[in-house]
Order: C-alpha cells, then sequence, then structure tokens
C-alpha cells in the first residue's frame, strides 16, 4: 500500500507575513550601517591628542606604548558606547545585519595589528609600532568602510597614507604621527559624519 503525504495548504496570510519578514531581512542585511557616531569620533580624537601629548613627555620608548594602549582601551569603549546610542535612535540592531558585517570585517585587521604590536614590544622594536598601528587600523577602516558611510573608506586611506610615512620616516616621527592620525583624523572625520550623518 503506498505512503501518501498530506499536504496542509499553507494560508494566505501566513505566506504573506513569512515573505514580508524575509524580505525584512534580506533588506536589513544589504543595508549599510549608518550608525558609526561622528561625536564617538571626534571624542576619540581629543583623548588621542591628550594621550599623544603625555606620550611626548615621556623619555622612554615603553611608557609611551602604554600610554596609547590605555588610550585605545578607553577609545573602544566610548566608540562602542556613543555608536550604541546613535544605533538606537537611528532603530539599528547591533547585534545582527549591518553592524555584525562591518564589525566582521574591520576586526581581522585589528587582531592583526595586536599580535604584531605585541611582537615588537617583546623584541623592543618600539619604533615601528606607530605603522603597524596606523596601516592597521586604517586597513581595518578601509575594508569595513564599504558597509558604512562613504566617508569612512577615505578615513582608512588616510590613516593607511601616515603609517606609510611612519614607514619610512624616522623613529621620532611616530608619536607625532600618531597624534595626527588617532588625534587630528578621528577630530576632522568626526566632525564630518556627525554633521552629514546625524550625530
Amino acid at each position: 500500500m503506498p505512503i501518501t503525504r498530506r499536504v496542509v495548504p499553507i494560508g494566505l496570510e501566513e505566506r504573506a507575513a513569512a515573505d514580508l519578514e524575509f524580505i525584512r531581512e534580506t533588506m536589513g542585511n544589504a543595508a549599510s550601517f549608518t550608525a558609526l557616531s561622528g561625536v564617538g569620533f571626534v571624542l576619540v580624537g581629543v583623548g588621542a591628542l591628550v594621550a599623544g601629548t603625555l606620550a611626548q613627555l615621556q623619555i622612554e620608548e615603553l611608557p609611551r606604548v602604554l600610554i596609547w594602549l590605555a588610550d585605545a582601551v578607553l577609545s573602544v569603549a566610548l566608540g562602542f558606547a556613543t555608536t550604541a546610542r546613535k544605533a538606537r535612535r537611528a532603530g539599528q540592531p547591533l547585534v545582527n545585519g549591518p553592524f555584525r558585517k562591518f564589525t566582521r570585517s574591520f576586526a581581522p585587521a585589528i587582531v592583526a595589528g595586536a599580535i604584531l604590536s605585541a611582537i615588537l614590544v617583546r623584541d623592543q622594536g618600539y619604533g615601528y609600532v606607530p605603522c603597524v598601528w596606523l596601516l592597521c587600523y586604517g586597513a581595518g577602516l578601509a575594508a569595513s568602510g564599504s558597509l558604512s558611510v562613504p566617508v569612512v573608506p577615505v578615513m582608512g586611506g588616510c590613516f593607511m597614507a601616515l603609517g606609510a610615512v611612519a614607514a619610512l620616516a624616522p623613529h621620532a616621527w611616530g608619536n607625532p604621527l600618531l597624534l595626527a592620525g588617532f588625534g587630528g583624523l578621528h577630530v576632522g572625520f568626526g566632525m564630518l559624519i556627525a554633521r552629514s550623518h546625524g550625530g
């Protein structure tokens, strides 16, 4: 005796609801992440200007690196908090969709920079640290910027240009180049993002 399967017809309303949910999810995944906080970038830049000034006063290289690392930790917290606030106001989710894609594109360059930095500090190659930081941060912005507002990849390119200068310049230029990048570029581009993309 052949086995027969009973097909339960799907109602028109259920089908429409499922289609609408699929469309929403697809559009959300394809959208750009526009909730990067320009105000957050400005605050991060101001913090970097303070950190760079303090680092410049140090005689030894290791304290300079440690000051910049402390600033990096504070910057990540500040950047996330201000971006989360802007995302909530804009109704953009932080745990999935465009933000997750943005983070996945940004993270590899930062992880690579952290590993290279650890090796350089271990081997006391402090003079190369500014080059690595500027290049890796710029590469992260350039990669993730295609999923965000158009000015972000430009910002990434500017960081990478400073990193290239740091690779060729005397090591004494390292801290001023970090100031120009993490201080000046963050403030300048942050103001541009805040003005053009709602804060």
